[in-house]
């Protein structure tokens, strides 16, 4: 009662000092409610009136019965007074009580965290100091979640940086930023900052941000415009193999070298086929030749294109070609070789992965892209689903064990696993990892290469890691025994492992690694929990269409017609490649997915967590179905169920989930995992108690197949 005394006379003091607090004899404003937090601007208690609220009767703005009604409505929504008012009286509150209450506001902040407080009306923000810091000290991330903004750095000795905050006192807020500031040897100044302010500055810095993403798009645009990524096919009339091979390695500049006009017909060909890729986005490029002709073919969101057709004699130039770049030998032509191609783009450096492979009328080439710049980092941009993502992160935040991720060849492991680095990098984290190849570059961590050639493979590495004081280790994939069992052993010592496998799903994982001749009791003690993982496409949000699918549609995924007509469901708008230049003409094709309905990928997640159930059943060899269907009583979600959750949430369409994730043996673990946790007597349709094993009207068993 004494803080809360002390609290109330803080404020009529505050009141007094801004000359808004008017007393009559015997009746004074009394602010005692303990019920409302101190750091709400003004309140009301005891059926009195804030003085400010009082201001507003008075101007006639609003009635007692509606600032009444405001504040219930902003404590229980958390929004500021003032906008819970203006909703209520369907007008704009004026100016000058808007300002009044913001001083207000500002000062009362200032007494009770005893922090200065930061008015940007009345000292200036510069978004340009704002921009820099957030990209490059305090995320964007830190600052939603804190609800705090880098506003200035001094250049002073030593060096400090102006942080606003909404709560001053968050301890984990300041703990954070100490992390952040201390191992660069800059010190952190606070300012109270009104929650308006945070909201606006922050919607400034978005703001900036997509308008500055939006001309990037549209300039890189503009230059591929610029570019002539059309194939002249009659320029291939006398090329033969030995003028591609007099072409050495020229300018790493595509831009450069496609806006030379002395380039040979071979040359401009390889780097129109590059060029092309990069700017439609595509991360995978096939040539493939075939009897009658040579085949280009481009992967775009996890699906093949086919780009160019060419003629079929230039397939040995073109190959030799990408040989010569990269440094392979163009004389081998009946092995298999692999090799690396790095070039610029509109000022970006990207790497290009290839193989070769004899084939039949040919060698075949394909080259996967590895583009930093296009590729986003962050758990919170990967996993749509909250209970998923909250579960990988937990397994993340551990000291030790062994985390695995699963899924076929361009399932988005890497980058999952990526993301998992980036949000543990830290400067007291010691993080290296094995690869093959190194995808991305991330600072702040020790990348190493396998070479098989000089008997440095995945074992190896490990084994030298454990000489070098890690912390966390990252295995990009576990191919045999040898390597499985270190890096459980380096789990079981005190390390957090990280590595990918390729099985159907999170159960499968268990069963590959007992095939590999890993011990299940070293299996159960070292693993965290298993992440399979499937991309599917993301249907275009500009052209979708909605539409209602039929009963027998529904039933095939295992809905209901009834259960599921709240939800609004999305086809894509697809049109055939034949026709997308005449609905260009007409200005009828969409700008954003040019006619394919689908633009980018998401991502489907199951996440299985171990649990001393499971662990159990590890170490007694149980089957892949018992272990997924008890994972599934813990709450995981299969892949099926949770891309059905993806398409009712409009994220993608049926045609994906037949495409990605849809089998029978998928639908029917899916309704059997509904049966189970459903409340209700498939024989009789009386509802039941979550503890019955039968109906007691019927006496089906419930969980009968």
């Amino acid at each position: 009662m004494r803080a809360v005394a002390g609290k109330s006379s803080c404020r009529k003091e505050i009141s007094r000092f801004l000359g808004i607090l008017e007393i009559d004899t015997g009746k004074q404003a009394v602010m005692t409610n303990s019920s409302i937090s101190p750091k709400q601007a003004l309140v009301t208690t005891s059926g009195k009136f804030s003085p400010f609220e009082n201001k507003l009767i008075k101007a006639g703005y609003a009635n007692p019965l509606q600032i009444g009604e405001a504040n219930q409505h902003s404590r229980k929504d958390g929004k500021p007074f003032t906008e819970a008012l203006e909703s209520l009286v369907q007008k704009p509150m004026p100016p000058e009580l808007l300002r009044e209450y913001k001083l207000h506001q500002l000062f009362e902040i200032k007494i009770l965290y005893g922090v200065e407080a930061f008015d940007p009306e009345i000292r200036e923000v510069s978004m340009e100091t704002l921009s820099e810091l957030i990209d490059s000290v305090i995320s964007i991330e830190m600052c939603r979640l804190h609800r705090l903004l880098p506003l200035e750095k001094s250049v002073g000795e030593p060096p400090s940086v102006l942080v606003g905050m909404v709560d001053p006192e968050n301890i984990t807020a300041l703990d954070d930023l100490k992390r952040i500031l201390q191992p660069k040897g800059w010190g952190l100044r606070r300012r109270a900052l009104a929650p308006e302010d945070h909201r606006k500055l922050l919607d400034q810095y978005l703001e900036g941000k997509a308008q500055e993403e939006a001309k990037r798009k549209k300039q890189d645009e503009e230059k591929a415009k610029q570019v002539d990524l059309t194939v002249d096919i009659d320029a291939f009339s006398n090329v033969d193999i030995g003028e591609a091979e007099a072409e050495g390695s020229d300018d790493m500049d595509i831009d450069k070298s496609l806006q030379g006009a002395e380039s040979a017909p071979i040359v401009k060909t390889v780097n129109q086929i590059l060029a092309k890729a990069l700017t439609d986005g595509v991360s995978d490029i096939h040539v493939e030749p075939q009897e009658e002709f040579l085949r280009v073919r481009m992967r775009k969101d996890g699906v093949l294109q086919e780009i160019y057709k060419l003629p079929k004699k230039i397939v040995n130039p073109l190959v030799a070609r990408f040989k010569i770049i990269a440094e392979l030998d163009i004389a081998e032509r009946r092995n298999a070789q692999d090799g690396r191609i790095r070039r610029v783009f509109q000022g970006r450096t990207v790497d290009f992965r290839v193989n070769v492979v004899p084939s039949r009328f040919g060698e075949k080439i394909c080259m996967r892209i590895l583009d930093n710049s296009s590729t986003q980092l962050g758990l919170g941009m990967l996993i749509t689903d909250q209970e998923a993502l909250a579960k990988v992160r937990e397994f993340a935040s551990r000291p030790f064990g062994l985390i695995l991720v699963t899924g076929p060849t361009g399932s988005g492991k890497s980058t999952s696993l990526y993301s998992v680095l980036a949000e543990r990098n830290e400067v007291g984290v010691n993080i290296s990892t094995a690869e093959d190849p190194i995808e991305y570059a991330l600072p702040g961590i020790t990348q190493c290469q396998v070479i098989r050639a000089k008997g440095l493979d995945f074992t190896a590495l490990l084994r030298a890691f454990m000489r070098q004081d890690p912390d966390i280790i990252l295995v990009g994939e576990t191919r045999d025994k040898e390597t499985a069992k270190t890096a459980i052993e380096a789990a079981l010592t005190g390390h957090l492992v990280l590595t990918t496998l390729h099985t159907n799903d999170a159960s499968g994982a268990i069963a590959r690694l007992d095939e590999m001749g890993v011990e299940p009791f070293m299996v159960a003690g070292s693993l965290i929990g298993i992440s399979a993982q499937r991309l599917m496409r993301r249907v275009c949000g500009t052209c979708r269409q909605a539409y209602s699918p039929t009963p027998d549609e529904l039933a095939r995924y295992g809905l209901s017609a009834s259960r599921e007509s709240a939800v609004t469901f999305y086809k894509a708008n697809f049109i055939a490649p034949n026709d997308r230049k005449a609905a260009d003409e007409a200005g009828s094709l969409c700008p954003k997915c040019r006619g394919l309905g689908y633009k980018g990928r998401v991502g489907v997640y199951e996440v299985l967590k171990n649990s001393d159930e499971i662990s159990a059943l590890i170490t007694q060899r149980a089957s892949t179905a018992m272990i997924k269907e008890r994972a599934e009583e813990e709450g995981m979600l299969s892949l099926l169920p949770y891309s059905i959750n993806l398409v009712r949430e409009g994220h993608t369409t049926f045609e994906e989930v037949d495409r990605v994730t849809f089998t029978d043996t998928g639908l029917d673990a899916e309704l059997k995992r509904r049966r189970k946790i459903g409340l209700t007597c498939k024989a009789c349709g009386a509802g039941l108690q979550q503890e019955w094993m039968d109906c007691p009207y019927c006496l089906t068993p419930r969980f009968q197949e």
